[in-house]
């Protein structure tokens, strides 16, 4: 029996989490609903049992479509989810992020750049999973070398996030200094 299978209890099926007005939410088609309840427990719609963190991680590993909406609101608290997972491996085993990493990444909340700087890092992430899947890719093909060009790829296409980054900020600091400008 795997551990998934005996971390899961059945409980009752119950339909369309109420948003604050009182109506069902109806996520988008295909979307698996885990409700959560006040008592902290997960509840997966789709296989009638309640799950465990382990399981939502589960289910980012195989890119399934899912969203965590509270059993009473229902307010959407897949991020809250999410962030608690990350908590759990950056506390246990090796952590990804140096604790100067976070302390920056702190830093930027609240501050005129937070957006800019939430989308350069998301691009820079799919970038770096795009070059992997290449790298998986040309490493069966046996390309010579496949790591160095890796990595030369993926400076490269960091480096045009980053040039992008750069223009994105200098149109919002023209759009800023326009309107702080007298008008003649």
């Amino acid at each position: 029996m795997s551990m998934t299978s005996r971390t899961r209890r059945t409980a009752s099926s119950t339909e369309g989490a109420p948003d604050a007005a009182g109506e069902a939410v109806s996520p988008p088609p295909g979307v698996r609903v885990i409700k959560k309840y006040p008592n902290r427990r997960l509840y997966d719609t789709q296989t009638s049992s309640y799950i465990t963190l382990a399981d939502v991680k589960d289910m980012v590993m195989a890119v399934e479509q899912f969203v965590v909406l509270d059993a009473k609101t229902g307010e959407d608290l897949t991020r809250s989810i999410l962030l608690q997972i990350i908590l759990e491996e950056e506390t246990g085993g090796v952590p990804m992020f140096s604790t100067q990493a976070l302390a920056q990444i702190i830093r930027f909340y609240g501050h005129t750049m937070q957006g800019v700087m939430g989308n350069y890092l998301e691009k820079n992430i799919q970038s770096f999973i795009d070059l992997q899947s290449r790298l998986a890719e040309n490493s069966v093909v046996n390309l010579p070398n496949p790591m160095q060009s890796f990595m030369t790829s993926y400076v490269e296409q960091s480096s045009q996030i980053f040039t992008q980054m750069q223009e994105q900020m200098a149109k919002q600091a023209e759009t800023l200094m326009g309107a702080i400008q007298p008008k003649k």
